[in-house]
């Protein structure tokens, strides 16, 4: 398997609308973030984890023509916000040179699979009311190009599904302060961002894994609806995975470069550095992920 990060920044993503602290000044391009948003290749299937307002030139960048499916963590829009630009995916698919059978017949073109809570996609159907039917056929009717999307509704009791002909995916559940979130695990491979607090038997979810992607905004001030460094180091060190790759990050964690300088408080007030496995990621990162 292999992941690529798309975006690796909180919702004001990094540099921040009109700060100039020394992050947001900063001429290293790991200090630059793009919206959180990434994409594992497992399989031969191209997995992306939310889309949000900067995926088309993350995809761009990242050379992404195809997807075979989408995990929504949740409805904000920092995480959705991209869908209208998935409109290009059936149509890049093919390098804009459609088969003559698709070409005459537009109803062929693939559509997206996108799975998430239910009221996640609820979201998405409000925000983007144009892309999906209206049973009751009132207003206008859109006739632009649309992006083809299909959406999943997962709903509780939560249990493992597939995605993509056959990729086996556990659903994590977490809460992002009052609001649901879902975090995914593929194989030996885990994604959890956005969250603030989560259940003993979800933890539980997250044991053996080769790597862990895992929300973290800031270093030490604490925050209503995000982990910190601290708060995220807990579940670190309970879980044990063999990497751990954070995201989400704000301005406020300072330089990248810097990052194996700060230290964290652990669960009975010990004071120790980050350790060598734990890493920011960075826009762009390519990592390599044992089955």
């Amino acid at each position: 398997m292999k992941l690529v990060f798309l975006g690796t920044g909180t919702s004001t993503g990094v540099p921040t609308i009109g700060c100039n602290c020394k992050v947001c000044s900063s001429s290293d391009p790991h200090d630059k973030r793009l919206r959180c948003s990434s994409v594992l290749e497992v399989d031969g299937k191209k997995i992306l984890f939310d889309c949000g307002p900067d995926f088309r030139i993350q995809a761009i960048n990242a050379g992404l023509n195809w997807i075979d499916a989408i995990l929504l963590t949740h409805g904000h829009s920092d995480h959705v916000a991209g869908m209208d630009d998935l409109r290009t995916i059936p149509y890049a698919k093919f390098h804009w040179k459609l088969p003559k059978e698709i070409e005459t017949d537009l109803k062929k073109l693939p559509n997206i699979d996108i799975y998430g809570l239910k009221q996640t996609n609820d979201s998405v159907r409000k925000l983007f009311f144009y892309c999906f039917p209206n049973p009751e056929k009132k207003g206008p009717h859109y006739t632009g190009m649309l992006p083809l999307l299909r959406l999943h509704d997962l709903t509780e009791p939560l249990t493992g599904f597939e995605v993509a002909g056959g990729i086996k995916v556990v659903p994590v559940k977490a809460m992002h302060a009052y609001l649901p979130v879902l975090g995914y695990r593929i194989k030996n491979f885990a994604y959890l961002t956005d969250l603030k607090t989560i259940e003993d038997c979800e933890v539980n979810k997250l044991y053996g894994l080769d790597v862990l992607v895992l929300g973290m905004l800031r270093h030490t001030k604490p925050h209503g609806s995000h982990l910190s460094l601290d708060e995220a180091m807990a579940i670190v060190d309970r879980v044990k995975p063999k990497r751990v790759f954070f995201v989400h990050m704000s301005h406020d964690i300072g330089f990248h470069a810097n990052f194996h300088e700060l230290s964290y408080r652990k669960e009975g007030g010990q004071v120790v550095p980050v350790p060598a496995n734990c890493n920011l990621a960075y826009d762009g990162l390519e990592v390599e992920i044992a089955d």
